[in-house]
């Protein structure tokens, strides 16, 4: 089983960086099974989309996600990707029309278009505590989460 694990955010804005920092701290780690790639997509979505048409069985996303619960809460979330034979092709080709700087929903319904998303998907998500500071690093809750 070939599993992608992906860490997305802006390292410059604070707690949104999570996804970037546990893809970094799992390179760190070296001790993932085989089978396991660890992806730092940062904020540009058609790298990820072109790393996925390896072909995958399984994508974990990492990546700051507002739930409204205290700062550093991880949730694992299956999410609902919508299915691109039914979205209108005028507002498909305006929520993709700039897939390099994205949020994960766009590049699933993308991966999903081209037939490379894996058939199972995670979304590691953590609850951010700030991330309007440009420039500022993670907050206490969130690096712990990492």
């Amino acid at each position: 089983m070939r599993i992608l694990i992906a860490g997305v955010g802006n390292v410059l804005r604070g707690d949104d960086g999570f996804g970037v920092e546990v893809a970094q701290a799992l390179t760190r780690s070296r001790t993932l099974p085989d089978g396991v790639s660890v992806f730092e997509a940062g904020i540009a979505g058609i790298p990820l989309v072109q790393e996925l048409m390896s072909g995958y069985d399984a994508l974990i996303i990492a990546d700051a996600v507002e739930r409204s619960g205290a700062p550093g809460t991880v949730y694992v979330i299956e999410p609902d990707i919508a299915d691109p034979s039914l979205l209108d092709p005028a507002a498909l080709h305006s929520s993709l029309a700039d897939a390099h700087y994205t949020e994960p929903s766009k590049v699933l319904v993308l991966a999903k278009a081209l037939g490379v998303l894996p058939p199972e998907v995670f979304i590691i998500g953590c609850q951010p505590g700030g991330y309007d500071e440009l420039g500022a690093e993670l907050s206490a809750p969130v690096k712990d989460a990492v």
